[in-house]
């Protein structure tokens, strides 16, 4: 039973910090906070339900489609309706103030395009549900492989932001925008292409989520929260803390969902952000600012 809760506690772990990367590339480079960063998760998970259902094409055949179509659908978002933000915006901190409000006015029209199309009820799909013996406890197969899945696009993610010129250009846009200028950086590409890559990112999540839970219209913003959380938490613009906060907030829900109450997941979650942002306020691998 033990080990049964920790493992699927890495697995939904390994899911929140993948689709918090995405969000943290979104803000740390672009400087956009997303609210319908979640909405835009559900939409993977339902794009994957419909490819399973109706065509045969299981979820992992599907993320060939998914992610580019994603990233697609991100790059006309941001050049639509954020660009002319940036535009306007005097500061990086009036740019965060309007895309605020931008996006949580998307998040509406994402949601309320779901709910009428799928209305309100929960959704799954039948794949790869089969027990697997992993060290005593038998896990679902499907979780085996999104969790190995989440391991090698994440890796895959972080090793394109450290080891290659267009990470350097991300990373460098990230700390100082103005001095990326200066060194022949094209800044709003570079913007437009990250807040496009985490759009990406959140439909990797969101695939990869619909293996081995069940969803619905009005989980988004349940997303976008622990996407933030984990964000905040880790330390807002590093990698290596939305890790190892996805993971510990994972097993932490899975722990208290098997020996406790399953009602006290969304509690414990808060409770740990809250205890995390008590001891160190920038959070558990984030650069204090004094």
């Amino acid at each position: 039973m033990f080990s049964y809760a920790v493992f699927s506690g890495i697995t939904l772990g390994g899911m929140y910090a993948l689709v918090a990367m995405g969000l943290t590339l979104q803000y740390g480079v672009s400087r956009i906070m997303n609210l319908a960063y979640g909405e835009l998760v559900i939409v993977a998970s339902f794009v994957a339900y419909i490819l399973m259902t109706t065509l045969g094409i299981n979820p992992i055949v599907g993320l060939l489609i998914i992610i580019p179509a994603s990233f697609a659908l991100n790059w006309i978002i941001y050049r639509i309706l954020l660009t002319p933000l940036v535009a306007r915006a005097k500061n990086r901190g009036m740019l965060e103030v309007d895309s605020i409000l931008a996006t949580f006015g998307l998040l509406f029209i994402v949601q309320g395009i779901l709910l009428v199309w799928f209305g309100g009820n929960y959704y799954s799909y039948d794949f790869m549900n089969n027990a697997v013996d992993v060290f005593g406890a038998a896990i679902a197969a499907n979780r085996l492989v999104a969790l190995g899945f989440a391991v090698v696009i994440g890796l895959g993610f972080y090793l394109v932001l450290t080891r290659t010129r267009i990470g350097t250009a991300l990373r460098a846009v990230a700390v100082d925008p103005t001095s990326a200028r200066l060194v022949a950086i094209d800044v709003n590409f570079a913007s437009c292409f990250a807040f496009a890559l985490g759009g990406a990112m959140a439909a990797v999540g969101g695939v990869l989520v619909s293996m081995f839970l069940t969803f619905s219209t009005s989980m988004g913003v349940v997303f976008t929260m622990k996407a933030l959380i984990v964000v905040i938490m880790g330390g807002v613009g590093n990698m290596l803390g939305a890790l190892v906060a996805g993971l510990i907030l994972g097993v932490a829900e899975s722990l208290v969902a098997t020996y406790v109450d399953p009602g006290l997941t969304i509690a414990i979650t808060y409770v740990i952000f809250l205890l995390v942002l008590l001891i160190k306020p920038s959070g558990l691998f984030g650069r204090s600012s004094s």
